[in-house]
This record gives structure tokens, sequence and C-alpha cells, in this order.
């Protein structure tokens, strides 16, 4: 099924590693095969990484968009998943993070990067967390 991007004017996005940037007039893009991509929005710099679950969100972007280097970064997303784990106590989030963990072993990255946006923002409203980066909102 192909996938059908609409792009702001200079709105950025990796598509396969690549930044594209689209040129001054709303566009749109249909992607006939797949192919890893994210919108400037959903993409979080390594310094962006300051909290626990934006921890575990990174590793799992890096993946996706890196997929023949995943196991650089799987060993620091479980680590990271395990340290969350440890500390929460809502079996909901739990569950969630049992969804990631499994998405993550069936290279789902895009599916484990969508339950991880609610990690962070179960996050930002336990610790009062002004969203800096990618919010869980799609903001």
């Amino acid at each position: 099924m192909p996938l059908k991007l609409s792009l702001k004017p200079g709105e950025k996005f990796v598509l396969n590693g690549a930044v594209v940037q689209n040129g001054d007039r709303r566009g749109v893009l249909v992607l006939q095969n797949k192919a890893s991509v994210l919108r400037e929005k959903d993409i979080m710099q390594q310094d962006e990484a300051n909290t626990p679950a934006r921890r575990i969100y990174f590793p799992v972007m890096m993946m996706y968009l890196d997929e023949n280097g995943a196991s650089r970064y799987y060993d620091e997303f479980v680590v990271r998943l395990t340290e969350f784990m440890g500390v929460i106590r809502n079996p909901d989030v739990l569950a969630e993070c049992v969804q990631i963990s499994k998405f993550c072993m069936e290279r789902e990255w895009y599916r484990a990067l969508m339950l991880c946006r609610k990690l962070i923002e179960y996050e930002d409203e336990r610790l009062g967390n002004v969203p800096s980066g990618v919010s869980a909102h799609g903001d």
C-alpha cells in the first residue's frame, strides 16, 4: 500500500537515511514501496534524548533509520527499556514497554517508535515536563 505524505513548504524529512526538504510550495509525495521515512517533527537529535523515555525512543529511531546497522543500537535500547521498566508500576505502561520490545524483536521499528511516543507522553505527564524535541502529540 503506498504511503502518501503531504508536505508543508520547506518541511524536511528523512527518507532511507537521506535528508530531503520540500520546496517553497505545499507538496505531496507518494512512496510506492517500503521505505524508512520520518518527518522532521519525529526526528530526535542525540542530545535531545535527555529523559528515560527519550533514551528509549532514540535507539529505536536509529534502528528504524539504519536497519542494516540496527544491532549497533539494539543493546542501548535493551538497557534503557530495562531501566525504565524497573521503575514503572503502571500496568498499562509496562504492557506498552513489552509491546515495544516485541516490535523491536520483529524488526517492526516504526510501530515500536510510535509506541515510544506514548512513553514520552506518559513521562511528561508524570514529571510535569515541558516537551522538548519530539512530542508525543506530533506537534
